[in-house]
């Protein structure tokens, strides 16, 4: 009986956390629309500055819009946990009796949702813009899905080692920067692999894993990171 019980209320306690995190995000749409203007804007000065040559863009375009979503969603990582470290939820949650982990999974999921998926959504617009071939895109946007969260997730555990510094935005990508070039090399490695007629399931299969270990290990990761940092 007390299973049947805690399962509901756990699956309640997220679609709260969840649903508190969209609305949050919506009433700041800015900080929303901030990472896609960046990429936008990024992306349509590469034509400008290597010239109109359809070759060259075509051979480039997988690597840049890959690493412009990185750099598109290290703007809003830093702020993560901010807003909720300054109101004191971040607190409550920690003295809740739900598991910390699957709550700050939750906002994991949410930040993902709010800063990643509208890149991947104008990720067509932008491969097109640097002419990448139509039969690439779905290799284009797999990588994406597949890396996106992991880079959400693995940024996730260095916010929390980061919480208790001030303006740690420079600290944080530092140390993002070992921890992303491997899943930028998959993803990159699956979209010219596609280009060129080859194999590309297995960069794909990597990130998988990659990102199957990192949804279990990386919010464990974080509650112990935030415990840490919010004590001291």
């Amino acid at each position: 009986m007390r299973g049947r019980m805690s399962s509901p209320r756990l699956s309640t306690a997220c679609a709260a956390v969840l649903r508190r995190d969209l609305t949050l995000a919506w009433r700041r749409r800015g900080d929303i629309v901030m990472p896609v203007l960046y990429a936008l804007i990024v992306v349509t000065l590469f034509p400008f500055a290597l010239g109109p040559e359809e070759a060259l863009l075509q051979r480039i375009a997988g690597g840049v819009v890959l690493v412009t979503m990185l750099l598109a969603m290290l703007l809003a990582l830093d702020a993560m946990f901010r807003g909720d470290i300054e109101d004191g939820s971040l607190e409550q949650l920690m003295l809740s009796p739900q598991p910390l982990a699957l709550m700050l999974g939750t906002k994991i999921l949410a930040h993902w949702i709010t800063t990643a998926l509208p890149l991947i959504v104008i990720a067509p617009l932008l491969a097109a813009m640097l002419h990448l071939p139509t039969a690439v895109m779905p290799v284009l946007l797999y990588a994406l899905l597949l890396a996106t969260p992991l880079l959400s997730l693995l940024g996730a555990v260095l916010v929390a080692l980061t919480a208790g510094t001030r303006r740690s935005g420079m600290l944080l990508a530092l140390m993002l920067l070992p921890l992303c070039v491997p899943v930028v090399i998959f993803a990159a490695g699956a979209v010219a692999a596609a280009q060129q007629g080859l194999p590309w399931l297995a960069p794909i299969a990597w990130l998988g894993a990659a990102l199957v270990m990192a949804l279990v290990l990386a919010p464990l990761a974080c509650a112990a990171a935030l415990r840490i940092a919010l004590d001291a």
